[in-house]
């Protein structure tokens, strides 16, 4: 997302990126709560940073119909082209312990209200490579990639056999139903330490994609940029990426789970992230995506306690309909 197919091609990616219709200025943000409730939730906001809980604060999908392990954590939502939302998520319980993660959720819904669930088990589908040793395949996320013309889903993965010895980022495409992977995991990007929770965007106005990432060595919230989600052919693995950025976050305590989305306006840009041992989300925001400028804590208590999720731009019709589906909490 070169004639009459580029253009095809390019406005197919456009739709990708910001939907279709009237936006009505609604923001919603899918998430999972805590380490003691991995499942997911809705809350709804008219700008971007103050949010309602819908459903009565109960949860909307429930880690326990469509896991593995029973825990459902990382939410990453995407609006297709093609009129789908994708969702992908870690399929893991963390009172099994950080490194027993065996695989990812993939879930497609036309309306954000009834979700079609598939899970990638990697030991299985992977078995006879380094990979069915994955002891982590954490925060998918999903982008399209406009050479391959395919959906890319991209992970942090690391094995207990010596041959990913640190969380590196990995990708595979989806199939064309979204249900499975195709292929083996191919190698992303990593700074030389764990990286995890990596958030791609594609800034129309630059012509480059934004990747943010929690860098586990140094800390923080990091960024890099490249023209192509891959190389150029005949090139390493990973070169495509700029060197990193120095850390972003505008806060001196830990933070991760970094998100980012662009205002209904168009106009700026909003990096958010879960400054989890605090009790709050920092919001900044930006022009450009690369400088950016405190705006808001959004404090996480009560029933509203969100961990790593994904905020999505809803039209008027769509944040109408979850809300008689899912009614706000009073």
């Amino acid at each position: 997302m070169k004639g009459i197919v580029l253009f095809l091609v390019c406005c197919a990616w456009s739709v990708c990126l910001c939907g279709k219709g009237d936006r009505g200025g609604s923001y919603l943000f899918i998430y999972f709560p805590s380490n003691d409730n991995e499942n997911i939730y809705y809350a709804l906001s008219e700008d971007g940073y103050n949010y309602t809980l819908l459903n009565k604060g109960e949860r909307i999908i429930a880690a326990d119909t469509c896991t593995m392990k029973g825990g459902l954590r990382d939410p990453h939502v995407l609006r297709s082209y093609d009129g789908w939302f994708y969702l992908v998520a870690t399929d893991m319980k963390c009172a099994e312990g950080w490194s027993s993660n065996r695989g990812l959720v993939m879930m497609r819904s036309r309306d954000l209200i009834h979700w079609a669930h598939f899970t990638v088990n990697f030991p299985v589908k992977y078995k006879g490579t380094k990979f069915e040793n994955v002891v982590r395949v954490w925060a998918p996320e999903t982008i399209f990639d406009p050479v391959k013309r395919k959906y890319m889903i991209y992970f942090s993965l690391l094995t207990n056999d010596g041959s990913i010895t640190y969380d590196k980022v990995y990708y595979c495409y989806a199939n064309k139903n979204f249900t499975d992977l195709e292929g083996e995991p191919t190698y992303l990007y990593d700074r030389g330490s764990a990286t995890i929770d990596m958030d791609i965007v594609f800034n129309k106005k630059d012509g480059l994609y934004h990747g943010f990432f929690k860098n586990e060595g140094q800390g923080g919230i990091c960024q890099v940029t490249a023209k192509s989600l891959t190389p150029s052919k005949g090139k390493a693995l990973g070169s495509q990426w700029s060197k990193p950025s120095q850390p972003l976050q505008q806060t001196k305590v830990p933070v991760e789970g970094v998100g980012v989305f662009q205002l209904a306006d168009k106009k700026s840009w909003v990096l958010m992230y879960d400054c989890y041992t605090s009790g709050y989300y920092q919001f900044c925001s930006s022009r450009d995506l690369n400088k950016f400028s405190f705006l808001k804590n959004t404090q996480t208590k009560g029933a509203f306690t969100p961990r790593h999720g994904t905020v999505i731009s809803l039209t008027s019709a769509e944040a109408t309909k979850l809300k008689v589906a899912f009614p706000i909490i009073k």
